[in-house]
């Protein structure tokens, strides 16, 4: 059984259509602590925390590993987490509209023996090249809002990203070609 650090309802979807044994437990890890100016080390950092935060939390029998995630945007030098309101989700996008930004995620897969593995995942993502308006209506969903870099590919966003240069679960929050890479290794 494979233990989720994540609050994110979009890995635990990834996971269930997977087929991967899981359960979830929040990490509680305060990520605004952490910090780290190249994006790729930072969501490793982050990954890494909440991975470890639950695995010395105590786990079941059942447990084989614990798996830590987080994601974000990279672009034009700048690392995009959750945009703070809608004011912040409709500037990103008028910037990020018609270009190309850096999806970043973060994996630790910790099991109880003390087994680590800890990567990033990257994937070029081109934006559609969207009026203010569209903006505007794609942000008053509240969806940007939940979302590492302003936008949900499996949820409406998914109708403004072009196209994607790499793993598209990764882009969801969770690599599976490389989660089955390292369950299969295991």
């Amino acid at each position: 059984m494979l233990l989720l650090a994540s609050a994110s309802p979009a890995r635990r979807r990834l996971l269930e259509q997977a087929a991967i044994p899981h359960r979830v437990q929040v990490s509680g890890v305060d990520e605004e602590a952490i910090g780290h100016p190249d994006p790729a080390q930072l969501v490793q950092l982050l990954a890494r925390a909440k991975a470890g935060a639950v695995l010395e939390s105590g786990l079941d029998r059942e447990v084989s590993a614990v798996l830590g995630c987080d994601s974000v945007l990279a672009f034009d030098g700048e690392v995009f987490g959750k945009p703070a309101d809608p004011q912040e989700a409709i500037s990103r996008w008028r910037r990020m509209r018609g270009a190309w930004g850096e999806l970043h995620t973060g994996h630790a897969l910790l099991d109880p023996a003390g087994a680590e593995r800890v990567a990033a995942v990257t994937t070029r993502v081109l934006f559609a090249d969207l009026s203010d308006a569209e903006i505007e209506a794609y942000v008053a969903t509240g969806e940007p809002l939940q979302c590492a870099g302003g936008f949900a590919l499996e949820g409406r966003g998914g109708c403004l990203v072009e196209r994607l240069d790499g793993c598209f679960s990764n882009v969801i929050g969770l690599s599976l070609p490389l989660l089955r890479q390292w369950l299969s290794a295991a």
